[in-house]
């Protein structure tokens, strides 16, 4: 191969159309505008969001105040009675909350809460828990290990 026989692929270059040269070239007349109308008209570009006059859609809808906290942490709550299904002396952790399926995922933030009553002494591994849980933990025997 030299470099006077390097050629564009097969299809690669295309002629451009040529509008408005009379019939016999297929874009005479209209030009592919169509006939008369805004749209066929010289200089006509549509404003962002035109709706031919009605009123848009992003003015029609009300402006939403406040603002989302990107770095906002959420924990998954899980209330006392739901650790009953553990047998005694059971460690209780995202992981083994995520593979009996009280969770989605054990990469998930947990944090106890105290609704219901702890009934099992049980050692129990989560990133936060309440006051009141703490105490219903206490109150049976059980202990807390906050993760990080």
């Amino acid at each position: 191969m030299k470099l006077n026989e390097i050629r564009p692929a097969e299809g690669a270059i295309k002629n451009r159309k040529r509008r408005g040269r009379g019939n016999a070239s297929g874009l005479g007349g209209e030009s592919g505008r169509g006939h008369k109308g805004q749209k066929s008209r010289s200089g006509y570009s549509q404003k962002f969001g035109f709706e031919g006059g009605q009123t848009p859609l992003f003015r029609r809808l009300p402006k939403k105040r406040g603002f989302n906290r990107h770095y906002k942490v959420s924990f998954l709550p899980i209330n006392l009675d739901r650790l009953n299904v553990y047998p005694e002396g059971t460690i209780v952790d995202p992981a083994r909350l995520a593979l009996d399926g009280i969770i989605k995922s054990e990469k998930d933030l947990v944090k106890i809460l105290g609704q219901g009553v702890l009934e099992k002494k049980l050692t129990i591994k989560a990133h936060a828990v309440s006051k009141t849980a703490l105490a219903a933990l206490e109150k049976v025997g059980a202990s807390f290990e906050q993760l990080s």
